[in-house]
């Protein structure tokens, strides 16, 4: 016993930075993914001890401020609202946020506009952003991000090109200004142990969330996900380079085969003449319109887009949020109890 309460001492040590930043007892954050992380999910986070985060995605000021009245009905506890940088009404999200008394604003899917970043700090808000490369992430730093988080490939959902692994080394050791949460691929709680030692300041994980008891999404894309493995879960492959596919990991499935089908069909007919190049690339980024909804709201697991993370191999249940937070933090105790 006295081992197991020194090992729980320590990894407090090692994510009190982490934790403080967030203002919970756990520096685990939930990943923000569209449709799964609202109200309900987002709650049972932050009510755990983790820090939830709601996913606005394409929401409205109007539906994402229902979203976080409606978090805090369900937890007095601090959340996070994450926001796209490309939404064309970011500066109406970021005021509805501040307004309703978030303390952390995300910005993601690329550097947030400079405006943006003086609404949030000048609201009086944490800013946390993501960034790939060292470079990038101290010119967020130096321009007001206090947190950042660094999302490997292993990820679900829209990805870069390099793993967690390398990115850690790249930027865990030289960037010590601000808090640095890792993400992608991380599904026990000794993984997220190494990554504390090497200097992150807490983790973020998405899919064993997304497949947890109060995830809202469909019970087939649960079941998809608890008897899936890590190598079902695959980016999605570009056939033409003339037509550009942004990566998305996600589970194969008949709409994996199907949009590859479509690729093809595509740059025939652009070939052919009969499509300009840029009504050729609308028709395939519109394939997937809608496919998220349905796999996750409608459970289309066989047409829809099934994000998810190469961790899907360790979602071996469907379990409720505090005991996936447990698990996690009995693990990486259990390592450092074994020292």
């Amino acid at each position: 016993m006295p081992d197991l309460e020194a090992a729980r001492e320590r990894l407090d040590r090692l994510w009190a930075r982490g934790a403080a930043f967030l203002g919970c007892p756990y520096a685990i954050m939930g990943g923000a993914m569209s449709w799964v992380s609202e109200k309900t999910l987002v709650s049972a986070i932050s009510n755990a001890g983790g820090f939830g985060v709601i996913a606005c995605g394409a929401m409205s000021p109007a539906q994402l401020a229902e979203q976080i009245v409606g978090t805090q009905a369900l937890t007095d506890r601090p959340f996070g609202v994450n926001l796209i940088t490309m939404h064309p009404e970011l500066n109406d999200l970021i005021r509805v946020t501040l307004e309703a008394g978030v303390g952390h604003i995300v910005l993601a899917g690329g550097v947030p506009p400079g405006p943006a970043v003086r609404a949030v700090k000048d609201g009086g808000a944490k800013l946390i952003a993501f960034s790939p490369a060292l470079s990038l992430a101290k010119r967020l730093v130096r321009s007001g991000a206090d947190a950042i988080v660094i999302e490997g490939s292993e990820a679900g959902g829209h990805i870069g090109p390099v793993s967690l692994t390398v990115l850690a080394q790249e930027i865990l050791p030289h960037l010590k200004d601000v808090p640095v949460f890792v993400a992608g691929g991380l599904g026990r709680g000794e993984a997220i142990l190494g990554y504390l030692e090497m200097g992150a300041s807490g983790a973020q994980l998405g899919t064993r969330f997304a497949a947890s008891e109060e995830s809202i999404a469909h019970p087939k894309f649960k079941k998809f996900f608890v008897h899936a493995n890590a190598r079902d879960a695959m980016p999605s492959v570009e056939l033409d380079p003339r037509l550009p596919v942004i990566p998305v990991r996600g589970l194969v499935n008949d709409g994996t085969r199907k949009f590859l089908e479509h690729q093809a069909e595509t740059r025939d007919k652009l070939v052919a003449g009969a499509v300009t190049k840029e009504e050729a690339q609308l028709l395939v980024e519109r394939f997937w319109a809608g496919a998220l909804r349905r796999a996750v709201i409608e459970g289309d697991i066989e047409t829809g887009s099934v994000m998810a993370g190469q961790s899907v191999g360790m979602v071996t249940s469907v379990q409720p949020v505090a005991e996936i937070i447990q698990e996690l933090i009995g693990q990486a105790v259990g390592a450092l109890a074994g020292r």
